[in-house]
């Protein structure tokens, strides 16, 4: 590949992640703004993102990029997310067996989308997304979304929300069959977000993919556009079938615990999270995915 078509689809994939942002960011604030009358907490103002740019140098104090926080805390969401990077340099010595490419040459290039929403409402569940474009020797994309009812009663593949968020993925991979086998995909997420120490998944699943490169670039990307799309289609409609519905006490209670899994789930084994560490991210953007308020009983 020559250097000017690696460059065009670096800049192709990286427009993508934040032209992605914007709109999700948009639909979020959109859902704040159209929480009905008699909703919990609707006496709130309506929350709006913040954006914070940070910047990065890699292990050896050369630049290496940064990327813009998005976060909203507000009457539907307590805390939420969305953030762009597009980070490169040189993986530091003991990474660089871990990463494909990397031992050969250990510069780097990867720009992505990650985003964690924790909402107010019990009866709303807690989501993740996240898509990258990753640059080595070696070029390939990844990411997925699952979905986390912090609800017992509404953890179940017969939930309705469960069913949509399925579909979505599903519809997303299977436009794309020849390079998303979508089986596969939820299989790799059920594994994925799996806590070993408690024998239980995070959430309801979804799918997950990684080292995606299939050959067929343009058909690589068109997947994980569908996948962020899909996404944005999806998830704004969950929170509207449930952001009016009340809660007491031992649901908030419920919910709390939930989170826990949450924080147990991200620190203990999300790769997300251990590489944004271990490459001199933004702590602040790396531990937003943690949720506000938590307990273990």
């Amino acid at each position: 590949m020559s250097n000017d078509l690696l460059e065009t689809r670096k800049a192709r994939a990286r427009a993508w992640f934040e032209s992605l942002r914007d709109d999700i960011c948009a639909a979020f604030e959109a859902v704040e703004a159209g929480l009905p009358p008699a909703a919990p907490f609707a006496d709130r103002t309506a929350g709006r993102f913040v954006r914070t740019p940070w910047s990065r140098s890699d292990h050896s104090g050369a630049d290496g990029g940064g990327g813009v926080m998005s976060i909203l805390h507000g009457r539907v969401f307590e805390k939420v997310g969305v953030h762009v990077s597009t980070v490169f340099g040189e993986f530091a010595p003991e990474f660089r067996k871990e990463i494909p490419g990397a031992d050969a040459d250990p510069r780097f290039w990867a720009s992505g989308i990650s985003l964690i929403g924790h909402p107010q409402n019990p009866h709303v569940p807690a989501v993740h997304m996240n898509t990258r474009f990753v640059v080595t020797t070696k070029a390939w994309f990844g990411g997925g979304a699952d979905l986390t009812p912090v609800l017992d009663a509404r953890r179940t593949q017969t939930d309705p929300d469960t069913i949509a968020f399925h579909v979505a993925m599903k519809q997303a991979c299977d436009a794309h069959a020849g390079v998303a086998p979508y089986e596969k995909y939820k299989r790799w997420c059920d594994d994925y977000f799996y806590l070993k120490h408690r024998k239980e998944m995070r959430g309801i699943g979804g799918i997950f993919y990684d080292y995606v490169d299939s050959g067929d670039w343009d058909a690589d990307f068109a997947f994980t556009q569908d996948v962020g799309s899909a996404f944005l289609r999806v998830y704004p409609e969950l929170v509207r079938r449930n952001f009016a519905t009340p809660w007491g006490p031992a649901e908030r209670e419920e919910q709390l615990v939930r989170r826990g899994r949450y924080v147990e789930f991200n620190l203990l084994y999300d790769r997300g999270t251990i590489f944004g560490l271990r490459t001199g991210g933004n702590v602040d953007s790396i531990l937003s995915s943690l949720p506000p308020v938590v307990k273990w009983p």
